[in-house]
């Protein structure tokens, strides 16, 4: 299993200059992940299935 520690992260592209953005992850089992790049010392992650995933994106779009 992999965890989010070993995933291969990407910034969004919609990240400012500002460093106001996250992370996210695709990890195995169609799972989700994203973080903060603000706060590497604790780096809290959020994991979703594909499902919440889709409502996450979908919420975020205004659908």
């Amino acid at each position: 299993m992999m965890t989010s520690r070993a995933a291969a992260w990407h910034t969004s592209s919609y990240s400012g200059e500002d460093n106001n953005c996250i992370e996210h992850a695709l990890l195995m089992g169609s799972r989700q992940a994203i973080r903060d790049t603000k706060d590497p010392a604790r780096r809290t992650t959020l994991l979703f299935t594909s499902t919440a995933w889709q409502a996450f994106v979908d919420a975020q779009k205004g659908r």
